[in-house]
């Protein structure tokens, strides 16, 4: 009898069905040790040392492990496919070999991409042993954010009274949303106006124009910056005869995106379903630990924590065959489209987040779903489909229409969907518009006439319009994952808890799906940006976590990294222990002077 270690019940209880007889299943629950939260827990002048306790709620589960290790021939650890899952199995391992339990008994680590019988038994004909390298980047990982916390959270305290804990990435990601806010404060709204025109041809067709040069000049964005230059201007268009100068076509080329990473999963869940970072995340668990369909329990979706855009060689043909049977034959590129990842971390070896089988489509799987659950396996199904179908061609219409004298000229821009390639994966009507699932909401726009050279067309109601610059956006759930991911700060399956921890902390509220910092956070902010800059700084926390994959690599010794950055860091704390209440203050008010003094 073999013993295997997974983390959930529910996917124990798959895989032994899978396994059959000789193998026992048991749930870790999770991580069944954590640094305990209090001081001296990880201790930098004992080289590093850190202590482990074993959580209340996991003695039973230990307990359990422990009972079935006796006389068995193996133990398995087959915790989930990533830093965190190896950093499962080498806990579970680590206390075992504390307990003095395994006794030389024969220890292998599998991963299980997908919960299906296939995925499961060819990963356990390719066991390995556990991956130090990854092990050794969670420990340091781990050390860092217990340091940075248990270290700088008591300065805080002390220093800005009501104050609550600051987090090594969790502090960088409230910086940016208060750096945000800073700059919608600060913006100065600028007045601008533009001139548009219902035009129609000799046919009575209509379309829309705008007003692009005016006293053979061209229009700069402020150059009409008030409603007098406006009217003049609009009254030159009512009183011109217009030509037809050129008309310009051009076809373009739409290529589908790539499969789902954990960090574009998260941003499309957002933007498209309105999901929150963690509720996209618990739902890709439940659908990647499988349902009963059939009698079967099967894993619906890959696993969901990766950085890989690649899909399985298999999985590759099983998708094309799909294309060409529902959607012909038109559709399917001549060879398979191959993806490539950015990321440099250890996780880029994983498949995207694709459907174990694409043949199980949404609406097979309907009766078997909550509602969110059927809406994001359609995102995910969708998404993996279209990424290895044809591209969209779209004709891209530019009609130049000028007076005769060339004083003044108007532009009308149009474009058609003559080939809807991976967009009919979004929606299966014939290729005359487009869904509301399209990816940016990219086919038709302003469908124009047909028109050529020297034509005349006419001039109908001319509208001048007033604007005002826009100060940039507060950031989204999707924005800040973008944000987040493009700096390099935090890894996609982090995201979601540092948003909760900014919202558990009232540093941040969100209203209308958007994030403000509350004053609790911008004083945090303004007195790290004071006194601990360093720690804050966008491109350090991102260099941080190079050297942490560097570490998963085996390219950087993991005490190394970790004392480099604790020389430092505890010289930056004890710098503050002589700042006095009223130093904190006036560097605070400094900082928040146009949140506390808006100037309007």
């Amino acid at each position: 009898m073999k013993v295997v270690i997974v983390e959930s019940p529910a996917k124990a209880k798959t895989i032994n069905r899978y396994l059959g007889d000789g193998y026992h299943v048991l749930a870790s629950y999770g991580h069944i040790r954590d640094l305990p939260p209090k001081d001296g827990s990880v201790r930098p002048d004992e080289n590093f040392a850190m202590d482990w306790e074993v959580a209340s709620n996991s003695q039973k589960h230990l307990k359990e492990i422990v009972d079935a290790l006796k006389g068995a021939d193996g133990l398995i650890l087959a915790t989930d496919p990533d830093r965190e899952g190896e950093a499962i199995s080498w806990h579970v391992w680590d206390e075992l070999q504390r307990r003095k339990v395994l006794n030389g008994t024969t220890v292998e680590r599998v991963t299980f991409n997908a919960i299906t019988k296939n995925a499961v038994l060819e990963a356990m004909s390719q066991p390995r042993e556990l991956d130090q390298e990854l092990v050794n980047a969670y420990l340091a990982r781990r050390a860092l954010d217990y340091l940075v916390g248990f270290t700088l959270s008591p300065v805080l305290w002390r220093k800005l009274p009501g104050s609550k804990s600051a987090g090594r990435v969790q502090s960088v990601a409230l910086r940016m949303i208060c750096d945000r806010e800073l700059e919608i404060e600060k913006f100065q709204a600028e007045e601008y106006w533009t001139v548009g025109a219902d035009m129609t041809t000799s046919a009575a067709d209509k379309f829309s124009a705008r007003l692009t040069h005016l006293d053979e000049k061209k229009l700069e964005k402020f150059d009409l910056n008030d409603a007098a230059k406006a009217e003049r201007a609009a009254s030159a268009v009512r009183s011109g005869q217009f030509t037809v100068t050129s008309v310009e076509k051009k076809s373009k080329q739409r290529r589908p995106y790539a499969p789902f990473t954990t960090s574009t999963l998260q941003q499309d869940a957002s933007r498209r379903l309105y999901f929150s970072a963690r509720q996209t995340m618990d739902i890709a668990q439940k659908l990647y630990e499988g349902f009963e369909i059939d009698g079967e329990t099967v894993g619906l979706i890959t696993y969901m924590r990766t950085d890989g855009v690649q899909i399985a060689g298999e999985a590759i043909t099983a998708v094309r065959e799909l294309i060409g049977s529902r959607y012909g034959a038109k559709f399917l590129p001549d060879s398979p489209r191959e993806y490539k990842s950015k990321a440099k971390n250890a996780q880029e070896a994983h498949e995207a987040v694709r459907p174990t089988d694409p043949r199980r489509t949404p609406d097979s799987l309907a009766k078997y779903l909550s509602a969110d659950q059927l809406k994001l396996y359609d995102l995910i199904w969708k998404r993996t489909v279209a990424s290895q179908m044809e591209s969209a061609i779209m004709d891209q219409v530019a009609v130049v229409m000028s007076t005769p004298d060339g004083h003044t000229q108007l532009r009308a821009n149009g474009s058609t969907i003559v080939f809807k390639g991976f967009l009919e994966a979004y929606d299966d009507t014939p290729a005359t518009g487009t869904s509301d699932d399209t990816p940016d909401e990219d086919g038709a726009g302003n469908i124009l006439p047909p028109m050529s050279e020297g034509q005349n067309v006419g001039v109908g109601d001319v509208k001048p319009e007033q604007h005002f610059t826009q100060p940039p956006p507060r950031f989204s759930e999707a924005s800040l994952v973008k944000a987040l991911e493009e700096k390099g700060i935090g890894r996609p399956s982090t995201y979601a808890s540092i948003i909760q921890v900014l919202q558990d902390r009232q540093y941040v509220s969100v209203e209308n799906r958007r994030f403000t910092p509350q004053d609790r956070g911008r004083v945090v902010t303004a007195f790290l940006e004071s006194f601990f800059l360093r720690y804050v700084e966008y491109n350090f926390t991102a260099d941080l976590e190079n050297q942490l994959d560097e570490i998963s690599g085996g390219r950087l010794d993991w005490k190394k990294v970790l004392s480099d950055f604790w020389h430092d860091f505890a010289a930056a704390i004890d710098g503050t222990k002589d700042l006095t209440r009223t130093v904190v203050i006036d560097a605070v008010d400094a900082l928040l002077e146009p949140h506390l003094f808006p100037k309007r």
